[in-house]
């Protein structure tokens, strides 16, 4: 079903051999999430919580052919932090002189803030954004990485505080940057 969305882009990325890549963020908190696990009969497992109510906010993207993700974390959301992670870590990994970045990303609020379209305008000559429809998560290639990270790196956890939060989610990242391979199988059904 994705697939059929993307395919006219997919087509201009290919024409000019650019790259595919998808936004998105997404919120880890501190609090333990209970998930698959296995234990004895009659013996439920007990993951510790500590009552805090901390969070770890990340950006992410992923290039859908090659699989390259990066990431950036900070203490909000907003259009600043936005344009930090965005000249800070999406462009220097996916920018090539003479190749084109289509960007996807959703509809958060602040990507519409002025100071993440004069950024926009500023690097059109390489980047071409692109809205996902709304509430339409299912046609985004970085949401399932979010999956991925949470049953890898923070479910059946428990985090006394953010900077551990943080270091889980470096651990997978770390991985999913090293072997890319190891996450493609999310993407294919966006190429």
């Amino acid at each position: 079903m994705a697939a059929l969305h993307v395919s006219p882009l997919e087509k201009k990325t290919a024409e000019q051999k650019g790259k595919l890549v998808f936004e998105d963020e997404a919120s880890f908190r501190q609090d333990s999430t209970l998930y698959r696990t296995w234990s004895r009969v009659g013996q439920q497992p007990l993951v510790p919580v500590t009552g805090a109510r901390q969070s770890a906010k990340i950006f992410g993207c992923v290039e859908v052919y090659d699989a390259t993700f990066v990431y950036g974390s900070d203490e909000v959301f907003n259009g600043d932090t936005y344009v930090s992670f965005l000249d800070g870590k999406m462009a220097p990994c996916f920018y090539r002189p003479g190749r084109k970045v289509i960007y996807i990303q959703d509809n958060a609020s602040y990507h519409k803030e002025e100071e993440v379209q004069e950024w926009f305008q500023a690097n059109r000559q390489w980047l071409e954004v692109q809205p996902l429809p709304a509430y339409s998560p299912e046609f985004n290639a970085a949401e399932p990485l979010w999956h991925h990270t949470r049953v890898q790196g923070t479910h059946n956890r428990c985090f006394k505080n953010r900077q551990e939060i943080l270091e889980s989610l470096r651990r997978v990242f770390r991985d999913m940057q090293r072997h890319p391979e190891r996450i493609a199988g999310y993407l294919r059904p966006f190429q």
